[in-house]
């Protein structure tokens, strides 16, 4: 298993990409809080380092201390892993040394890496040195183009089985939720769902309700025209 949380500076948004030999990765180890910060819990997962972090870091700790804090109430900690970044692009991580090898991380600008059960250290730095060249890719693009890097210099040393992305903005649900649970490809697969997102999905999220605008846009006229708008906006920017 490994993942990458990151902000996106152009955007302020949140993204974690993971993929891992194991069922429904996406349902367990992407934690994000919108415009605050990100947490990615694995090895022998503890959920609520994911449902406990995102709390603490919306009540202003910093990842450095909601790291200790879940540390410090968990006897299971040696056998987890998890990274955390908030924001301010502070990271804090912690891989227990029950894990498997091999194991650890890396950070750079705005983003933080971390896997365990990898073929080795270069998937990490590959999934590293992917993101940084790709300042130029589109968010969601960018971070799987990290993953592919890393998944391309051996990933998970048992194979693959699944892959999720999680991006969030300014709201509290999210602009992207992409899981592929169990497939033979699911970094190929998730790149694929992420290409049909941009379809129409990235166009219609931008009339859903919103905290300064509880209703949304519901005229359906309007909806359509707008998601038309977006296309025809996509397809000439491809030219």
């Amino acid at each position: 298993t490994w993942s990458i949380i990151a902000r996106d500076s152009a955007s302020g948004q949140f993204g974690i990409a993971v993929a891992t030999k194991f069922f429904a990765v996406g349902a367990r180890v992407p934690h994000i809080a919108a415009g605050i910060g990100g947490v990615a819990t694995q090895a022998l997962v503890n959920p609520y380092y994911g449902i406990d972090g995102v709390r603490l870091l919306r009540e202003g700790k910093s990842p450095r201390d909601v790291l200790a804090t879940l540390l410090a109430a968990d006897d299971g900690r040696e056998s987890r892993q998890l990274h955390i970044m908030d924001a301010q692009g502070r990271i804090a991580a912690h891989t227990g040394k029950e894990c498997v090898d091999w194991c650890g991380h890396v950070s750079g600008d705005g983003f933080s890496i971390a896997g365990n059960m990898l073929a080795g250290a270069a998937v990490l730095d590959e999934t590293a040195k992917a993101y940084a060249a790709n300042g130029a890719l589109p968010f969601a693009q960018r971070l799987i183009a990290a993953m592919r890097a890393g998944e391309a210099a051996g990933g998970d040393k048992r194979g693959k089985q699944s892959a999720a992305l999680l991006i969030h903005d300014t709201e509290e649900w999210s602009a992207l939720d992409l899981r592929v649970d169990d497939h033979t490809d699911p970094l190929a697969e998730l790149e694929r769902l992420e290409h049909v997102s941009r379809e129409r999905w990235v166009h219609f999220r931008e009339f859903l309700p919103t905290r300064e605008n509880p209703a949304g846009i519901t005229d359906r006229a309007t909806i359509d025209a707008g998601i038309e708008a977006g296309i025809e906006a996509a397809l000439a920017g491809q030219k």
